[in-house]
């Protein structure tokens, strides 16, 4: 027996309900078909036109060349753009290495760990102002470099190997005036280099010299801020022991009296002063 006999009985016996379905499926149905037919003329034109793109398309690529250039100035700018990339990527080591960074951010992190907060002061917050610190010691050098390098540069008065000669020549009379003249002779003596004027000396002896400077008085500095608060460690180390308080850490009576002698006698205004002062 067909299921779908009962259904057709009841359609034939009301017409106006069979006209509604049909109406209602058409209804339903015609929106499906619109966008079926509408899908297939998209694919039809886009396969049409990539064939016409195919046969119209010119192959094309990316050439990096400096014989295609068609001016000598396109040249000279190109060589200053890469110049200029270069340079950004060298400026972080140029900063540690050419500068009084190494210095003064050395001195500010014994310092901060001869006070045993190192972990309430933060990293950034110490590099951010060794580098406002570098900035002002740097800042005569810096003067000097736009004055007689830069600025004839860019007015077209030297050419860019006489701008970086100038500013070398100031920038290796800082490092020299703070370097002692045996380190100067031992990596002159690495290099081969026979006896020679400080000026004429290569960056490849004057940096390494001078960063074995800079550790040096660093770390003299260090050891002088380190040394009273080592001996309020002692002070309060023997105290407790005469009081019979041994299992009672010293460092935590000690840090409060550390960082009170510390904020007393203005101690980041001293070491700020001191580290200035040792480059004058």
């Amino acid at each position: 027996m067909n299921s779908a006999a009962p259904l057709v009985g009841f359609l034939r016996s009301t017409p106006k309900l069979r006209w509604s379905v049909i109406v209602s499926g058409f209804r339903w149905a015609f929106p499906i078909w619109m966008l079926v037919l509408g899908t297939l003329h998209l694919q039809a034109q886009g396969d049409s036109s990539v064939v016409t793109n195919a046969a119209s398309a010119v192959p094309t690529g990316v050439t990096f060349s400096i014989n295609g250039l068609p001016k000598p100035q396109d040249v000279d700018v190109t060589i200053q753009i890469v110049g200029a990339l270069t340079l950004l990527s060298l400026a972080p080591s140029l900063l540690i290495l050419m500068t009084s960074f190494p210095r003064v951010i050395i001195v500010f992190s014994l310092a901060k760990n001869a006070l045993g907060v190192a972990s309430a002061v933060p990293s950034q917050l110490v590099m951010g102002f060794s580098l406002i610190l570098t900035f002002f010691i740097m800042r005569p050098v810096i003067r000097d470099i736009e004055t007689t390098a830069l600025a004839p540069y860019r007015a077209s008065q030297i050419t860019s190997t006489e701008a970086l000669d100038r500013a070398s020549l100031r920038i290796k009379a800082f490092m020299l005036r703070q370097t002692r003249t045996d380190q100067v002779e031992f990596f002159a003596g690495l290099a081969a280099i026979p006896p020679t004027e400080a000026k004429d000396l290569p960056l490849s002896v004057v940096v390494p010299a001078f960063l074995i400077n800079e550790l040096r008085t660093a770390f003299q500095m260090g050891f002088l801020v380190f040394l009273p608060f080592l001996l309020i460690d002692y002070v309060v180390a023997i105290i407790l022991m005469s009081l019979g308080l041994m299992f009672l850490p010293p460092a935590n009576i000690s840090m409060p009296l550390k960082i009170l002698l510390f904020v007393l006698v203005d101690g980041w205004g001293l070491i700020t002063k001191s580290l200035v002062n040792s480059f004058l």
